[in-house]
Formats: C-alpha cells, structure tokens, sequence
C-alpha cells in the first residue's frame, strides 16, 4: 500500500451477516481522496453504493466481460450500481469472495464527485466477469458517508466474513493529519479527536509508538436455564462482567507489541444444563463471563460477572448468583415458590436482577426483570452494555435489562437471547429451552 495510503476504517460482517455497511465518520480535512477496498460476498449479485444517504443524482458507464463475451451499458439510477458481481451463495463457488476498488476523486471539494470502480468476481469456475465503470455524483457536498448495500433476496444479503476497507488519500510530500498509531480490530475509525478500535471477534492491538489508551471489556453473558422436567422455570442468565478505564485509570502499552484480545462467547441456551458466559481478555483486563441462572437439581444461580437468576419449582426456590469478583457488575435476583413459581432475573452491570413475583393463579406468575447494563461513550457515543437477562414465569417472562439483556419465557412465549456483542444476559425457559446469552465486545481508544 503507498505510504500516503491511511487506513480509516475496517468493518468486518459478522456471523449473522448484514443486509449494509455504512462507513459514517470519514475526515473532512487531512486527505484529497478516498479509496475504498472490499472483499465481499453476498447472498445475490450486486452492491449498491450512497453517499450521504442521497437517493438522487447518480450516473454511470461501464464494461464487463465474462470470458465469452463483453457488454457496456450507460444510464442514470437512484443509487449507483457497483456491479461488483458478488459470489452467489446459490450459482457460484462456496467461500469464494469478490475483490473491488472505488477510487474517490476529490471527495470533499464543492464540486460533482466522480469515482472509477474495478471489480472481478473470483468464481473458481468456468464463467466469472470483470467490470470496470465511471460513476458521478451531480452534487457539491463533501461525502461525509458511504453506504453499501446488497441487491436481490436472500438472507443474510451480506455474507459473514466480508470485509471493507476505507483509506485516505493524503497529498504527496505531506504527513496526513490523521494517523492511526496501531494495527487491530474489526472497525477502525477517528472522529478527529480519539481513533477508535473495536473488537466483536478475537484479534491483536499492536502500537506503533507507545500509547495510553482507554478501555471497555465486557464478557459473554450467560444463558438464562431451562426446564428439564416440564415443571420448572428457568432463571435469567448474568450479563458479561463490565471494566473500563473511563472514569478510571489509562493502559500504557508499549511500541511494537502485539496485545492480545480475547472476546468471551455468550452461555449455550439448553434445557437440560447451565451455561455461563465466557471471559474477554485486553492485555491484564480480565472481564469474566456472567453466571447462568438456576435449573432443576441446581437452583441457585451461578456466580459470574453479574450473577444468574434463581430458579424455581414447586417446592422449592434459588437464590440469586452472586457478583464475583466484585466490581464487574451485579448479583442475580431470587426465585420464588407459590401454587404458581416464578424465578429471578440474571444480574447486570448497573443494577441487581429482580425477584419473581407469584401467587395463587398463572397470571400472577411473572419472572423477574433482568438487572440494566451501564452506558459507556468510549465508542464516541453512548451505547448501554452488559443487561441482564429475564427469570422464566409460568404467564410471562420477565424484561431483558437495557443493554442487551434477553427477555424471560412464559406460558407458551419463547425466551429471547441476549444481543450479541453486548454481553447481555439469556432469558430463562418455562417449560421450554432457555435462550442463550450474548457475546462480549472490547473497544480501545486513544487520543490522535
């Protein structure tokens, strides 16, 4: 890559997929071009490209050949066909990804923007096709956004494991003004004051000059617990234990040295066993997975970042896991034995989880309310993290707490997982298997 060549932002689609990816925070000043690179496959043929979130004022030319024959074609459409003829889940080879180039002229001048486009599609068989196009954007404003999206049916319409790559172009014989001092992550971006590195699968951070840096680890929260005898309600599972140095005290990590990341898996849902929560790792920062709620033969929560929900049956009731160790987030809520039980909410990192609420009917049977997560701005805007999950009751379940957390099963209703990347916590199971907790996320920040 040239030297003048700076990476602002890397996005990777993870295991669910996406239906688009937006690169939404490109600098204004510091750079003439942009060059955008992809290694991508979709669940159809084409992406499509938008600036600004614009619908309007786009054209096009291009030529493709397919190895038997070439084609051209001209024309005007509401988002500018890329045509980057993505492998085709149904029509072309397994695992095989697209590469393309956008070349972005002059993006933040007061004049159209035009771009020239490069793609092939790498199909390991006996048709694949290459494509070349000139795009203009009739506009004047700076592109301050690029969004690509995926064309046809489908799902996921982006496949898992695409890759896009955002660069900035600085002017020869110039240091550009933004620089990114490490390497690693699944997303790289700079708002001008602080670059962000965010994490959703495991990886390396490695400075390029010694760094101070902020930090967010938060573990894989638990599965809430199912019922393995027809005659039990599952408690909630914990949310991801919670640390950050926001509010606290910095890392200091050295040059040239791979740090380490760990992102802890969410529990397994089950109706038969417990799950915790799996710890996240950054360099000495260990956040540990959430406890699983109680399950017949175990009713007690377990203990993890945030404690599991207590379980409950006919005669008998669990109390909550507790926070262990300290300081990561918050104990689980108990169970609770009437002629209708009902069990306790996972912990989460802002607030304990709730007790079950029962009484002498079904509709008295509520699980209780997952314990919330925490906001944190580390990312450069607020996102709640690590919410508990909902405790099983025999009508309705209980809320998943903010931040990710699952809500609780009921009468006939499924429990909900907790979100991924967020470490919430799974909602518990009545008469069904529970739901399974949500992966964790590490974010690193550090001034530019």
């Amino acid at each position: 890559m040239p030297a003048n060549y700076v990476l602002l932002e890397k996005i990777t689609v993870g295991a669910a997929g996406a239906a688009s990816v937006t690169f939404s925070s490109i600098p204004q000043t510091g750079y003439t071009d942009l060059v955008l690179k992809t290694s991508a496959r979709t669940s159809f043929f084409y992406l499509t490209v938008k600036f600004n979130g614009s619908t309007t004022g786009y054209s096009r030319r291009f030529i493709q050949g397919s190895g038997s024959s070439v084609s051209s074609a001209a024309g005007n459409s509401t988002t500018s066909y890329t045509q980057m003829l993505l492998s085709n889940t149904n029509s072309t080879t397994a695992n095989t990804f697209n590469n393309a180039e956008i070349y972005f002229l002059n993006y933040n001048s007061a004049n159209d923007k035009s771009y020239s486009i490069d793609t092939v599609q790498e199909d390991n068989s006996s048709t694949a096709y290459m494509e070349m196009s000139a795009g203009l954007w009739a506009n004047s404003s700076s592109i301050s956004s690029i969004e690509l999206s995926a064309e046809g049916g489908g799902s996921p319409l982006i496949q898992p494991n695409s890759t896009f790559y955002l660069y900035g172009v600085a002017k020869l014989g110039t240091t550009p003004v933004i620089v990114p001092y490490a390497t690693g992550g699944d997303t790289i971006m700079t708002d001008g004051t602080y670059w962000y590195h965010t994490f959703l699968s495991s990886g390396t951070f490695t400075p390029q000059k010694a760094l101070s840096c902020d930090y967010l680890v938060v573990a894989g929260g638990a599965a809430g617990s199912g019922d393995n005898n027809a005659q039990l309600s599952g408690g909630g599972g914990g949310a991801g234990g919670y640390r950050t140095s926001i509010g606290g005290s910095s890392l200091s990590l050295a040059s040239n040295t791979a740090y380490t990341v760990t992102i802890g898996a969410g529990g397994a849902g089950s109706r038969t066993s417990k799950s915790n929560g799996s710890n996240s790792v950054f360099d000495t920062i260990t956040s540990t997975g959430g406890g699983a709620g109680g399950i017949e033969g175990s009713l007690n929560g377990n203990s993890g970042g945030s404690g599991g929900g207590g379980g409950a049956n006919g005669s008998s009731q669990g109390t909550g896991g507790a926070a262990s160790p300290s300081g990561q987030g918050n104990a689980g809520g108990a169970g609770i034995t009437a002629s209708w039980w009902s069990t306790g909410g996972g912990g989460g990192a802002g607030a304990t989880g709730s007790v079950g609420t029962a009484g002498a009917s079904r509709a008295n049977s509520l699980g209780g309310n997952g314990g919330n997560g925490l906001a944190n701005s580390i990312s450069g805007s607020s996102v709640t993290y690590a919410g508990g999950g909902g405790g099983a009751g025999f009508n309705l379940g209980g809320s998943g707490g903010t931040g990710g957390g699952g809500t609780g099963g009921g009468n006939g209703i499924s429990p909900i997982a907790g979100t991924v990347n967020t470490g919430g916590g799974g909602g518990g199971g009545a008469e069904m298997s529970s739901a399974s907790g949500g992966s964790g996320i590490v974010i690193v920040r550090y001034a530019v």
